[in-house]
């Protein structure tokens, strides 16, 4: 007897196919009429839970450490000190312009000694410089820093000046260096800016979810973090009656950073690492220290407690920032949804939009 079934349509198998793969997870997709027995059921594919690709990872984790995480703190903390020292320097707070100078020197110090550490190879760094190109975040990045440390460490070891003898040719090296030190010092402030937040262009230039998509966001986070971290130090180490500006460029650096932070988490889906997780624990730190460090210094005055609690909970609310940013990244890059969600959804939406 000669079946008289019709074929089924060219392609007709692979849609069904599909459209079980695209049912929630959870329920079993059976095809009636296709068992071993008349009528019976058989048990198909199981649901896509997005774990893996053939037993790979969907994005590779970023391989950077913990390095990383100190490195855009500290960077953020010269880059924050060197504007801030420009800033005495040229309203005659001579007290400020020394903190700020020293610590600019011993942030971008240790942003280079973890950045060389974390390369590996001291000659790496070297190599880095061997290159200059403008599309690269990484290349650029490496040339801000090497233009920076140096300036920076001018301007803080001309401090040193009235240490030297006044008279002979120490003498003349004693009268030279204020003004040598107050060009390098404002000409490291120029460079500053690009050093606090190329870091977040260096992140979002990535493929990892979650910095990639707050592009938009992380060059303000990261710049207020650094201004926030150094009116901290400024806060703790400089003399009480020159801290007044300090007081209100925490307030300015705490609204850039928490605008850009609630940013961060209205992303939508690749938001959920900086809200959840460890990642959202280190998040919510720092926005509650950066509250509590901008509260104490508006009502610390010359308050040398107030001003020392201020200062330090504003240094600790960057630090938290920056680890938790960090481990949002290396968390969305674990989790295959946060990048097959999105890809599906521009691809509905491309193919909705075409058909229209």
């Amino acid at each position: 007897m000669t079946d008289t079934t019709p074929p089924e349509p060219a392609g007709a198998r692979f849609r069904e196919f599909q459209a079980r793969l695209d049912q929630p997870d959870g329920q079993h997709h059976r095809q009636p009429g296709r068992g071993r027995g008349h009528g019976g059921e058989q048990l198909t594919v199981p649901p896509a839970d997005f774990s893996s690709y053939y037993g790979r990872p969907v994005l590779k984790p970023p391989v950077w450490k913990h390095d990383i995480a100190g490195y855009l703190f500290t960077g953020g903390l010269a880059a924050g000190s060197a504007l801030i020292g420009a800033g005495a320097q040229l309203t005659g707070r001579p007290g400020l312009r020394t903190v700020s100078r020293w610590t600019a020197l011993g942030g971008v110090a240790a942003s280079t000694y973890l950045l060389v550490h974390d390369l590996g190879r001291p000659d790496r760094f070297h190599h880095m410089l061997r290159v200059a190109k403008l599309t690269s975040p990484m290349s650029v990045g490496t040339w801000i820093l090497a233009a920076f440390g140096p300036l920076a460490g001018v301007a803080a070891v001309t401090e040193l000046a009235p240490l030297l003898p006044q008279h002979g040719a120490l003498g003349l090296a004693r009268r030279l260096a204020p003004p040598i030190g107050n060009v390098a010092g404002l000409a490291a402030a120029a460079t500053a800016p690009a050093l606090a937040t190329y870091t977040g262009v260096l992140l979002a230039d990535t493929a990892v979810p979650s910095w990639h998509d707050a592009y938009p966001s992380l060059p303000f986070v990261f710049a207020g973090s650094a201004l926030a971290a150094a009116s901290g130090v400024g806060l703790m180490a400089a003399p009480a009656a020159e801290t007044a500006p300090l007081r209100r460029l925490a307030l300015a650096a705490a609204t850039i950073e928490l605008v850009g932070g609630r940013r961060l988490e209205r992303l939508g889906l690749t938001g959920e690492p900086y809200a959840q997780g460890r990642s959202g624990r280190l998040v919510r730190a720092g926005r509650a220290l950066l509250a509590v460090g901008t509260a104490a210094a508006l009502v610390s005055r010359r308050s040398r407690i107030l001003s020392a609690i201020s200062g330090a909970a504003l240094v600790a609310s960057s630090v938290a920032t920056r680890f938790g940013v960090f481990e949002a990244g290396r968390a969305s890059a674990r989790d295959p949804k946060y990048t097959v969600v999105p890809q599906r959804e521009r691809l509905e939406q491309n193919e909705s939009t075409a058909v229209r």
